[in-house]
C-alpha cells in the first residue's frame, strides 16, 4: 500500500523487469477495512494514493514506456460508507434505496439471520441492522466483511451504474480489469439455504450448485461487461478472480463472449510435487481448449502465502485466503530454490503469468508481525485464531540497509519489514547475476521467444516435468530428491541454480534442444 507518486517512480523498474501490464489493487476512496476492497467511491482515488490527475500521469507515463494498466474492480460489494449503503440504512424497510442491497427480515421473529450463508472471512454472511427508528431490524448480507455489503444485480439500477463505472475508467485509458469475487455477484432466487453445517468453512473450490457463489446468472454480468470492453478500439482486458470447484466451472468463466482471461487457483494452491502439477497443467489446458481461452498462471498473490515460505515447508500445498495447512518449521534456504525453480516453470507454460510483488526478489512470507500490526478482517473474524493474508502485504524492499529501504520518506511501512531485508532490496540485487531478481528479469526476456509456440510434454524420470515448447526449447524441472542427466538435451539457456552434466533436485533448466 503506497501511493501513485511512488508508483510512477518505479514503472522504469517494471518496465527493466520486463514484464508487459501492472495490476494495481483497488485505488479508489476506502475506509480500508479489507485492503481497499472495500469502495465507497468508484469514480475517483483514495487521497491517500493521490489524485485522478495522477492517475492520468502514470497511465501516460506507463503507456510511454509500453506497459499496460489493469484495475481491480470490486463489484460484488461496496463499503458500508458507500453513499448507497447510507442511503438504504437510513431508508428502512421496503425502500427502493434497500433493493441495492439485499436486506431480508430475519427468521425466529426477526432475531436470526435470513438463511445459513458463510463469510468468506469467517462466521456467519449476515448482519443485523438497527432501523431509524431505533429498533432491531432487518439484516443485510455481506459474502466478506460486515464492512463490505453485498449488491444485489438483479436490480436494474446496480448493472447500469458499473456500466458506467467501466466507460469511466476506459475513457480515461485504462487498459484492463481484474473482476474481484466474480463467482458471488449472483445469487439464486430466494437465496434459499446452502446446506452450510454450524461453523461451516467457506471451501468455494468445493461447492457444487451453492445458492451464493458460482450461479449461472452471474455469466449474464461478465457478457454485458464484454460487450462494453469490444466496444472500445484498441484491446481491453478482463481477467477473473474465480475460486471455483475445479478446470471445467472455472472455463465457463473464459467463453468466447465472456472474460478473456481466468486466475488458476488449483496452479496457485498446488503442492511443489511432480504429479500434482503436471495433473493441474494438463486439466487446465484441456478445459480451456475448448473455449480457446489461454491459461494464467501464478504461484504468490496478496491473498496467499508467499511460495518461498510454503515451499520450504513439510507441506508444500495451499489453503487459498490463509495460511499454508498443517503448518511446519519452514527452511527458506530450500524454500528459495524451490521458488526459483518454480519461477522457471510457470515462465515457461503456454497463457499468461502473473508476478506477484516481491516475488523476484524472493521475499518470503512475513510470519512474525506483532498482532497490534494485523489488518486483515480475518483475524478479528476468526477470534483472532487465524493471522490472514498480511505475512504477504509486507511492502518492498527498494534499497538502503534498514526499514523502510526506500519504499516511504517516513519512519515506517504501514505493514513493518523485517530488518533482514536488507540483503533482499531491488538495489542489493540488481547487478548480482546471480540474483532472483537477474532470475526474473532473464526468464521474462527469453519467455517472449515462446509467443505462438505449442507444448509437448516429454518422458522423463519420476519426480521430473520436462517439455517442449517448439523445436527450440526445453523447460526441464527436477523435484526429485536425486540429480538427473542432462546429457544431450542441449545447450543451457537459463538455469535456476548451479547445475552441469546434471540437474540437480528442486532446480530448473532452459535448454536448447540441438539439431
Amino acid at each position: 500500500m503506497g501511493d501513485l507518486g511512488g508508483l510512477r517512480r518505479r514503472l522504469p523498474y517494471l518496465a527493466d523487469l520486463g514484464v508487459d501490464a501492472v495490476w494495481i489493487t483497488p485505488w479508489y476512496p476506502s475506509p480500508m477495512a479489507d485492503g481497499g476492497y472495500d469502495v465507497a467511491d468508484y469514480r475517483d482515488i483514495d487521497p491517500r494514493f493521490g489524485t485522478l490527475a495522477d492517475a492520468d500521469a502514470l497511465l501516460a507515463e506507463a503507456h510511454a514506456l509500453g506497459l499496460r494498466v489493469i484495475v481491480d474492480l470490486v463489484a460484488n460489494h461496496t463499503s458500508e460508507q458507500h453513499p448507497w449503503f447510507a442511503a438504504a440504512l437510513a431508508a428502512g424497510p421496503g425502500s427502493p434505496e434497500r433493493e441495492r442491497y439485499f436486506f431480508r427480515d430475519g427468521r425466529a421473529g426477526g432475531a436470526e439471520p435470513p438463511n445459513d450463508w458463510v463469510s468468506a472471512f469467517g462466521g456467519g454472511a449476515w448482519t443485523r441492522v438497527t432501523e431509524p427508528d431505533g429498533h432491531p431490524g432487518q439484516w443485510y448480507l455481506h459474502l466478506f466483511a460486515p464492512q463490505q455489503p453485498d449488491l444485489d444485480w438483479s436490480t436494474p439500477q446496480v448493472a447500469d451504474e458499473f456500466d458506467a463505472i467501466l466507460r469511466f475508467w476506459f475513457d480515461r485509458g485504462i487498459d484492463g480489469v481484474r473482476v474481484d469475487a466474480a463467482p458471488a455477484m449472483a445469487k439464486a432466487p430466494g437465496l434459499p439455504d446452502a446446506g452450510h453445517a454450524p461453523g461451516a468453512a467457506f471451501e468455494s473450490r468445493n461447492w457444487v450448485g451453492n445458492p451464493h457463489w458460482d450461479v449461472d446468472a452471474v455469466h449474464d454480468i461478465l457478457r454485458r461487461w464484454r460487450r462494453i470492453g469490444d466496444s472500445y478500439g484498441g484491446d481491453r482486458l478482463f481477467v477473473t478472480e474465480a475460486v471455483v470447484n475445479g478446470p471445467e466451472r472455472l472455463s465457463r468463466y473464459v467463453r468466447p463472449d465472456e472474460m478473456h482471461t481466468t486466475f488458476n487457483f488449483d496452479y496457485l494452491t498446488s503442492p511443489w510435487d511432480a504429479a500434482a502439477l503436471r495433473q493441474v497443467v494438463d486439466s487446465t489446458l484441456a478445459a480451456l481448449e475448448p473455449v480457446g481461452a489461454p491459461a494464467t498462471w501464478v504461484f504468490s498473490s496478496h491473498d496467499e502465502t508467499r511460495h518461498v515460505t510454503r515451499f520450504g515447508r513439510a507441506w508444500t500445498g495451499a489453503a487459498f485466503g490463509g495460511a499454508a495447512l498443517p503448518a511446519s518449521e519452514t527452511d527458506l534456504e530450500l524454500g528459495l530454490r524451490r521458488a526459483r525453480a518454480a519461477a522457471l516453470l510457470t515462465l515457461a507454460l503456454p497463457g499468461s503469468a502473473y508476478v506477484y510483488q516481491g516475488e523476484e526478489l524472493g521475499l518470503p512470507e512475513v510470519e512474525d508481525l506483532p498482532e497490534e500490526a494485523l489488518q486483515d478482517p480475518t483475524w478479528e473474524r476468526s477470534g483472532r485464531t487465524v493471522r490472514g493474508r498480511d505475512g504477504c502485504r509486507v511492502p518492498l524492499p527498494w534499497e538502503g540497509d534498514r526499514p523502510p529501504f526506500g519504499f516511504t520518506t517516513g519512519a515506517a511501512t504501514w505493514l513493518p519489514q523485517p530488518a533482514g531485508w536488507a540483503r533482499l532490496t531491488a538495489a542489493a540485487q540488481h547487478d548480482d547475476p546471480g540474483s532472483t531478481l537477474s532470475l526474473y528479469r532473464a526468464a521474462l526476456r527469453l519467455r517472449r521467444r515462446l509467443r505462438g509456440t505449442g507444448m509437448s510434454w516429454r518422458d522423463a524420470p519420476e519426480g521430473v516435468l520436462a517439455f517442449d515448447r517448439g523445436p527450440r526449447f526445453r523447460c526441464v524441472v527436477n523435484l526429485a530428491a536425486e540429480p538427473v542427466d542432462l546429457a544431450g538435451q542441449g545447450e543451457v539457456l537459463l538455469a535456476s541454480g548451479p547445475c552441469g552434466a546434471e540437474l540437480p533436485a528442486d532446480t530448473a533448466v532452459w535448454l536448447a534442444p540441438g539439431g
